[in-house]
């Protein structure tokens, strides 16, 4: 098992940014990538973005395309979501997870372990 840690979450005003860190402990070298989903109150989760730790190629959510940027520090064990022009919407809390399953980056089920939540509210 592991131990994933979030950072950077905050309250920002509309079309402002945010940088949120994960930091991995663990078993993270038998891993595919990392991901970050997001729950809104009264929502499922959803997915936001991943990235793959071999290759690095990445996957975003359709809602965060073109605004989020997710990367990584593989000698860290550590991944970031630069979110930028943030809207209302966007305002939830934000998990990160280790994908240590086989199967889509965008699907909760492939990731074996998560990170506490970190809240991100955008006032408009």
């Amino acid at each position: 098992q592991g131990q994933l840690v979030e950072s950077g979450g905050g309250l920002v005003q509309a079309g402002g940014s945010l940088r949120l860190s994960c930091a991995a402990s663990g078993r993270t070298f038998s891993t595919y990538g990392m991901g970050w989903f997001r729950q809104a109150p009264g929502k499922e989760r959803e997915f936001v973005a991943a990235i793959s730790w071999s290759t690095g190629s990445r996957f975003y959510g359709d809602s965060v395309k073109g605004r989020f940027t997710i990367s990584r520090d593989n000698a860290k064990s550590t991944v970031y979501l630069q979110m930028n022009s943030l809207k209302s919407d966007d305002t939830a809390i934000y998990y990160c997870a280790v994908k240590g399953q086989s199967g889509s980056y965008s699907y909760m089920g492939s990731y074996d372990y998560w990170g506490q939540g970190t809240q991100v509210t955008v006032s408009s």
